[in-house]
């Protein structure tokens, strides 16, 4: 299987058109963060996200936890899909679905350990997507993505094994290591941030390898 390619941390309409052009099936648009790289303005998300083909995913990542306020972050930004960072605190995805019937939900597991397992595993039932990622949401200062880390590749084959819905694979990827990251847990999509930047900025360069070394069979 062909993995699909999401590129986050887009900071610019010309970032998005550079992701798209490269082949991207999906781009990350990040907001507010307690710390990680490339949050940018909701006004700044919702204007790229506009300029974006239908098929193209917008993913909003929001750090927000209640129900309440997820729906009310999104119809600030209006992209066609909600990336939760964190768990929820408040509410049902059932309630963010009724809400916003259109929108596919995408809620982000931090891979640290056996429980992870367990966590994607029921939440995948109730989700269109789950992305693993290597973040720790329970140290002082959050950390909710954009580490530039990998995680333990057996723990998310684990949860590919048994997911109910597509998986994206996070977490340090990058032109040197996806074709094993790939190889190793057969996701439906990767996701890549820092793995194809230089000092910030998305890097024409990288971003060709990384999609070389992704699509080969």
């Amino acid at each position: 299987m062909i993995p699909r390619i999401k590129i986050c941390c887009i900071s610019s309409e010309d970032e998005a058109r550079i992701a798209i052009e490269s082949g991207a099936s999906a781009i990350g648009l990040v907001s507010r963060m307690p710390s990680g790289p490339g949050p940018i303005p909701d006004e700044l998300i919702r204007q790229i996200a506009k300029t974006v083909p239908p098929p193209i995913g917008t993913f909003l990542l929001t750090s927000e936890t209640s129900v309440k306020d997820i729906i009310e972050h999104h119809h600030r930004t209006n992209t066609n899909t909600i990336q939760i960072v964190d768990s929820l605190s408040s509410g049902t995805y059932s309630q963010i679905k009724a809400a916003l019937p259109s929108v596919k939900i995408v809620q982000v597991i931090h891979v640290i350990d056996e429980r992870s397992v367990d966590e994607a595993i029921e939440i995948s039932e109730m989700v269109d997507a789950i992305l693993l990622d290597s973040g720790n949401p329970k140290l002082k200062v959050k950390e909710l993505g954009g580490t530039g880390r990998v995680h333990n590749w057996k723990l998310s084959k684990q949860i590919r094994d048994k997911s109910k819905c597509p998986v994206y694979l996070a977490g340090g990827l990058n032109p040197e290591n996806v074709r094993q990251a790939i190889e190793e847990v057969q996701p439906f999509a990767v996701d890549v941030c820092s793995g194809v930047r230089t000092n910030g900025k998305l890097d024409k360069q990288k971003l060709e390898l990384f999609f070389i070394r992704a699509l080969k069979n």
